[in-house]
């Protein structure tokens, strides 16, 4: 199943900035491994913007929840999920 999921970071005022970076680090760790399995397909940055739109392909809707829940900066997130199916007129 794949899925727009579209995110924006709202660091927190109670970390310092060394734990905010370490939480970041995390987050790029687990990001790039989700790329690596196929799950993450697609990451781009919203110019501008401490955000991103992202296409996720999972298995099921509980999976998906998973990994976003998962996902070390998820506490200061905002997300907005989107669910995809292909278009009729899509030659892929």
């Amino acid at each position: 199943m794949l899925f727009k999921v579209e995110m924006t970071v709202n660091p927190p005022s109670h970390l310092s900035e060394e734990e905010f970076n370490a939480i970041k680090l995390k987050e790029k760790n687990y990001a790039e491994e989700l790329q690596r399995e196929g799950i993450w397909v697609h990451l781009w940055r919203v110019a501008g913007l401490y955000a991103n739109v992202s296409i996720f392909e999972v298995r099921d809707n509980q999976h998906l929840h998973d990994v976003l829940m998962a996902l070390p900066l998820y506490p200061y997130m905002n997300v907005s999920v989107t669910p995809l199916c292909q278009h009729p007129s899509s030659i892929k």
